[in-house]
């Protein structure tokens, strides 16, 4: 279930995946997922938050013993809520294509936690989804959709590679955008106000692999103070996006 594979009795054109925690679960409403399995501790049924959530959940979940629970959840600190929703198989095809559109790629992300709070700075910048190719996390592991504080569930994200990412957007004729540590053209000084952006974002550890900067039309680098050489790719791609985002709020 934590990888996004598909279970007896599943739908090939679904996933089920675990929402541990009541905001996770609220967000699962609020997007009006299904939701079927449901477990919660005693406490949590007692609790405040527990009497503001049963009402609007499709039905009353079972109770279950606490260390149980402990150790369905991947978290240090379960919630005393789980469920289990199933959420539409996503396929590059069915990504967003309109003008001025800000597309994020990641090579070889493999941290679920540094996935998901990207999720949730793309959000957060209005770009338009997020392309996962080779090697990274799958990004309804439950740390991933934890960090990303529901973004995961309504930022449409697909994983494919880059050439499947190109011929989608054809049509849209983006610049390509390779973040790189150094080298690049430094990003205050880069117009990024207007047409359709695509950002590739290397791994945490290798950064981009040569052969994604090659297929670049631009490489991008965020000037920092020494003796720093990098900032983690999550942290550097938000600062990208962020920067966009101010550039065509500043346009108008």
């Amino acid at each position: 279930m934590r990888q996004g594979k598909t279970l007896p009795g599943q739908s090939p054109d679904s996933l089920r995946i675990l929402l541990e925690g009541p905001h996770l679960l609220v967000e699962a409403l609020g997007a009006e997922l299904p939701l079927s399995t449901l477990l919660m501790s005693e406490d949590f049924a007692d609790s405040p938050t527990g009497q503001a959530l049963l009402p609007h959940l499709p039905r009353r979940p079972l109770v279950a013993a606490a260390a149980l629970l402990n150790e369905l959840t991947d978290s240090d600190s379960p919630r005393g809520i789980l469920g289990v929703a199933e959420l539409p198989r996503r396929q590059v095809a069915t990504l967003p294509r309109v003008p001025e559109a800000v597309y994020v790629f990641a090579e070889g992300l493999q941290d679920p936690g540094n996935l998901g709070a990207l999720a949730r700075s793309l959000e957060g910048s209005a770009a338009d989804a997020l392309c996962l190719g080779p090697g990274c996390a799958h990004a309804h592991h439950p740390r991933a959709l934890r960090a990303s504080a529901g973004s995961l569930l309504r930022l449409p994200n697909v994983r494919a590679t880059l050439s499947q990412l190109q011929a989608h957007l054809q049509a849209l004729e983006p610049r390509y955008l390779a973040l790189m540590p150094q080298g690049g053209a430094a990003l205050y000084d880069t117009d990024l106000s207007r047409g359709s952006l695509v950002l590739i974002v290397g791994s945490e550890g290798q950064g981009l692999s040569a052969a994604l900067q090659g297929r670049a039309d631009l490489s991008l680098t965020i000037p920092i103070a020494a003796p720093l050489e990098s900032l983690n790719a999550t942290v550097a791609a938000s600062l990208v996006v962020f920067e966009i985002r101010r550039q065509r709020l500043a346009k108008g």
